[in-house]
């Protein structure tokens, strides 16, 4: 294991510096994706839609994410991990000025769209990248530096979007600062992060793996020797060894017996749905509206919102803390198992509380409270283990010669996943809130012996030695 044994020593200062610029894409990512939260009842207003069009309109940056995800691996691989991040960037600032200055319904959707696909690209570039920097003994805390940039990025947009709407007097359809309405500035929010973004990646070095893919091991040898103090010519042989094969990485490499692509392919796959089935971004999309629907003002609703994404935070630097500490697997499970309980209880509150007119559950004092408490906790569990561990493990589990096409598979069935809770949720919701939870609760538990079959522990696994855990995960 090079990075553990032959590479003890390295620059914790640049380690991190790099991990953060790469994870810089993570904060668009929970911004992009969570703006919408805000701006949702305005568009909805504007446009006349119904539920379900307004669920379409959310979503459908999802469909962008599931192909951005899909093609980043093949392009990482072709042009570069830096160029790919730059891309990102670029999609990020499009979409925020088109979104905030749609001429119809049809034309929001193509910038839903390609903010989606920025987000997608995102996903896949950030732990690729952290994973193929960052040495083994600290790679599960930078590599939950992309979730914490996310919850970071989530809850900003949050900020923004409760001073936006409190400026503009407490309506996103009121009109604000140059004649534009509150909802078009939370979306406008977004360009100064996305030209951030953009010139801090112009100044980050090219990932060493793929430069020794490219034939480049002199420039691999030079990036590795400003991260490592000892010397890493030991390294660069093991990561060429690695490749193991004549020719460059593709989609191709992928197949396998079972279903046609390789196990640890299917494993990742299934941690990525696991990851959202279990209704997480429900509550980041949709948060204020749910919490409407049981009664809260508009106000009441974003300050409850943000109460929320601040746990996330929170609770998202106690996984960075124990990442590396007590290792991917058993958070997993301890998260399951949390998010069992949370949305159970949850599942009891709302399909037991009286509903009004509109067949919306109606939370008296008692329930309110009850829902509060257990609608964090849940955010705190997630936030604590699935949220980041899956990032981390999704950067790292696969050996090198497949990374970037089996992140960019798995990724994309994240996406796929998301849209699908997304999408059916305001259904869901429409005919019961207790349903659409007593679903999110059934695949927390599905993903208790999932774990306890599949998933093997990666922690202190140079990304040299993970082909050896292959067989292990097949198994």
């Amino acid at each position: 294991m090079p990075d553990s044994t032959q590479v003890k020593d390295y620059r914790t200062g640049r380690v991190v510096a790099l991990a953060s610029t790469a994870a810089l894409g993570g904060f668009l990512f929970g911004y992009d994706s969570a703006v919408i939260n805000g701006a949702a009842q305005a568009i909805k207003s504007i446009f006349g839609l119904s539920d379900f069009a307004l669920g379409f309109v959310v979503s459908i940056a999802l469909v962008g994410s599931a192909i951005g995800a899909w093609f980043a691996g093949s392009l990482a691989d072709r042009f570069g991990r830096r160029k790919v991040m730059l891309v990102a960037a670029v999609l990020f600032l499009v979409a925020a000025v088109g979104q905030a200055f749609p001429f119809s319904v049809w034309d929001l959707l193509l910038w839903r769209f390609i903010g989606g696909a920025g987000i997608g690209v995102a996903s896949v570039m950030a732990p690729m990248y952290i994973a193929e920097i960052a040495p083994a003994q600290i790679r599960g805390r930078m590599g939950s530096l992309q979730q914490f940039a996310i919850v970071i990025g989530i809850f900003a947009t949050g900020l923004v979007n409760f001073v936006v709407l409190n400026a503009a007097g407490g309506n996103a359809r009121n009109t604000w600062l140059l004649g534009l309405e509150a909802w078009q500035w939370m979306f406008l929010s977004m360009v100064i992060p996305a030209l951030v973004y953009g010139l801090l990646v112009l100044r980050v070095p090219e990932s060493p793996r793929y430069l020794v893919a490219e034939g480049r091991d002199d420039e691999a040898r030079a990036v590795l020797s400003t991260i490592y103090t000892g010397d890493v010519g030991a390294m660069v042989a093991d990561i060429r060894e690695s490749m193991d094969g004549d020719h460059k990485p593709r989609m191709s490499d992928l197949r396998g017996r079972t279903l046609g692509l390789m196990p640890i392919v299917w494993i990742g796959i299934l941690l990525s749905a696991f990851q959202q089935f279990v209704g997480i971004n429900a509550v980041f999309y949709y948060s204020n509206t749910i919490w409407e629907a049981v009664g809260f003002s508009e106000s009441q609703a974003f300050e409850t919102s943000l109460i929320t994404t601040m746990v996330n935070v929170v609770f998202t630097i106690v996984a960075i803390a124990l990442v590396d500490r007590v290792g991917r697997k058993p958070l997993l499970l301890v998260g399951s198992a949390g998010m069992v309980v949370t949305l159970a209880t949850l599942t009891w509150v709302f399909g037991t509380a009286p509903v009004n007119a509109d067949g919306q559950p109606v939370l008296s004092d008692g329930p309110d409270v009850v829902a509060l408490v257990a609608f964090n906790l849940y955010v705190a569990f997630f936030a604590a283990t699935w949220g980041p561990v899956v990032w981390v493990l999704l950067g790292e589990m696969f050996p090198n010669r497949i990374r970037a096409a089996a992140l960019a598979v798995a990724a994309s069935a994240q996406w796929v996943a998301n849209f699908i809770v997304s999408t059916t949720f305001p259904g869901l919701a429409g005919i019961s809130l207790g349903l659409a939870y007593g679903i999110f609760t059934a695949f927390a538990i599905l993903s208790i012996p999932f774990v306890m079959r599949y998933i093997k522990e990666t922690k202190g696994v140079s990304l040299e030695d993970m082909g050896k855990l292959e067989g292990a995960c097949a198994g």
